[in-house]
């Protein structure tokens, strides 16, 4: 068998849509929020929910390293609490430093694959660097074998 998934790159942000560039420039700027003492790498997520509202959110670390949530999760169990009814339609995520695209760890990918399949409906990822960006139609674009019950 193989696995194939299409995704989108951009050389530039300004080569992204308004929307999607928006997004990647509040992901960003949701990095001044990061609590990152101990790795000194700052991550900010940005998503857009079916309203128009845009929601942020960014890592938090612990002494105690299990206790650490990364920008995503933060995110979408706010949006869980608080925006269930307003799907998310786009998520962008990024990086201080951002010399490299912000792809999300394996909790994050089950996590955004949980959501998609509460909300009935996928999520567009956006993996942002200072100057490119590659994008995923789902998250299950990134996790080709799920854990289900």
């Amino acid at each position: 068998m193989k696995y194939s998934f299409d995704y989108e790159t951009y050389a530039g942000r300004e080569t992204m849509t308004a929307e999607d560039r928006e997004l990647a420039h509040l992901a960003t700027e949701a990095c001044g929020g990061a609590h990152a003492p101990y790795s000194n790498f700052r991550v900010g997520a940005a998503a857009r929910l079916k309203s128009g509202r845009i929601l942020t959110g960014s890592n938090q670390e612990s002494e105690v390293f299990p206790a650490t949530m990364c920008a995503e999760r933060t995110l979408l169990f706010h949006w869980q609490t608080h925006h269930s009814g307003d799907p998310i339609e786009a998520m962008a995520i990024a990086s201080i430093p951002g010399t490299r695209e912000c792809y999300p760890c394996g909790q994050c990918r089950q996590v955004l694959l949980d959501t998609e399949r509460r909300q009935g409906s996928p999520i567009r990822i956006i993996m942002c660097a200072d100057t490119t960006a590659s994008a995923v139609a789902s998250a299950r674009d990134l996790l080709p074998f799920q854990f289900s019950l």
